[in-house]
């Protein structure tokens, strides 16, 4: 085992909302809405309420978990502490895998709203690049930063709202007109799959117990609200809906037909540019936090190299996987697609919150803070979710776990 000095305890109940805010509040809306709904057609709104409800039992159980077991690892930790061995790893190397994706994928969104398209793979490597430091300084400059980004995507989120409002023009009959996609209710569940990426981050926290104080009581206030996240998903799903790709659609304005629209509209795209870039990077910001810590609860146990179980004396974090990370996004974002990105990193993510459900249901009374009931709704929607997803995510998904799988049983015959 490593000798290094084990994390710091300097996060309170206010930093604990704002890295969750951070983590959850815009990441993945302006990327994910686009393939799910062209998945589901107008049943995109079903589709995003069983993304909410399946989010919502998965935050219960990280929840509960980590107020019995508050050290860095999240699932990691509680399926090797209920479950075994096996189901640790399977649920850190799903997470480390998944969320490193999705890191890419935070890194090229951020990018797309903020420069023009032959600039955003550099653009991207450098936030990759300048945020990994910030989170190697420390634990509280993490928090710092994720302040001023969740401010920033607040008041642009006001001001888009305002604008909707502002420039009218409402078509109620689209309310009233019905299809499910050209792949009928599969494509709802599909969309479900990719718009569960836009609901990553609700239970950072946990992931990050071990600097948390007094746990029992930070850790399940903030985790299990991914209701809330749900109501301003509603709110912009106007403009997620004006944004198929990546990239605000710069038709929008000569479409509305109105002079006042197109007025109202001109102003407020920037202002939407403006909160996706910012929501962007307080994802991508405790994604490599969250990350990290898990990679380094792995390397302590000898699931990754134990090399990256170090923790820098002064900063307390754990600099040697945070580094190790921010150099495997950078390849990533200079080589791979963000929409294959979405899928995997989701297959990745539910099977992570498939262990942490089982390993819950395992928790006794005493321990336990919500039904059990939630925690086999949750695992029976991340199994349906998962498959459900675009079969290259799935098919990679499954690819990379056996990979995984492989690589830790030649490791312990090895050191066996």
């Amino acid at each position: 085992m490593t000798s290094s000095p084990g994390l710091a305890r300097r996060l309170g109940t206010t930093d604990a909302v704002v890295i969750g805010l951070g983590s959850m509040i815009g990441a993945g809306v302006f990327a994910a809405f686009g393939p799910a709904a062209r998945a589901a057609g107008t049943g995109l709104l079903i589709g995003l309420a069983l993304a909410a409800a399946v989010a919502y039992c998965n935050a219960t159980a990280s929840a509960q978990l980590a107020a019995q077991y508050p050290a860095s690892g999240g699932a990691y930790l509680y399926g090797r502490e209920r479950l075994g061995p096996w189901w640790g790893f399977l649920a850190g190397w799903a997470f480390v895998v998944g969320k490193t994706a999705s890191c890419a994928a935070m890194a090229l969104t951020f990018a797309a709203y903020a420069v023009p398209p032959a600039w955003e793979r550099p653009v991207a490597v450098a936030a990759v690049v300048v945020l990994v430091a910030v989170n190697c300084r420390g634990v509280t400059r993490t928090a710092g930063l994720t302040r001023v980004l969740v401010a920033v995507v607040l008041s642009a989120l006001t001001a888009a709202v305002l604008a909707s409002l502002v420039a009218g023009g409402p078509d109620a009959d689209r309310l009233l007109t019905w299809t499910t996609g050209e792949q009928g209710w599969y494509g709802v569940l599909q969309s479900a799959g990719l718009l569960f990426f836009a609901f990553a981050g609700y239970a950072r926290i946990a992931t990050m117990g071990e600097e948390v104080r007094d746990p029992a009581r930070t850790i399940p206030g903030p985790s299990p609200r991914p209701r809330h996240r749900g109501r301003r998903v509603r709110r912009r799903r106007r403009h997620a809906a004006a944004h198929p790709g990546l990239r605000p659609d710069r038709r929008l304005g000569r479409s509305a037909g109105r002079r006042r629209r197109r007025r109202v509209l001109g102003v407020g795209l920037p202002v939407v540019r403006v909160g996706a870039a910012a929501a962007a990077l307080g994802a991508l910001l405790g994604l490599v936090a969250g990350v990290g810590r898990t990679g380094l609860a792995m390397a302590r146990t000898g699931d990754l190299p134990r090399r990256l179980a170090a923790v820098h004396p002064r900063h307390r974090v754990p600099h040697r996987a945070e580094i190790t990370l921010g150099a495997l996004v950078c390849v990533l974002v200079l080589t791979v697609d963000l929409r294959s990105v979405i899928g995997f990193s989701s297959f990745g993510v539910l099977l992570y919150y498939l262990v942490a459900n089982l390993a819950a249901f395992t928790q006794t009374a005493d321990h336990r803070r919500w039904s059990r009931a939630l925690q086999v709704a949750g695992a029976a929607g991340c199994l349906v979710l998962a498959a459900t997803l675009p079969w290259q995510s799935v098919a990679a998904g499954v690819v990379v776990v056996a990979i995984g799988v492989l690589y830790r049983g030649v490791r312990l015959r090895t050191v066996g």
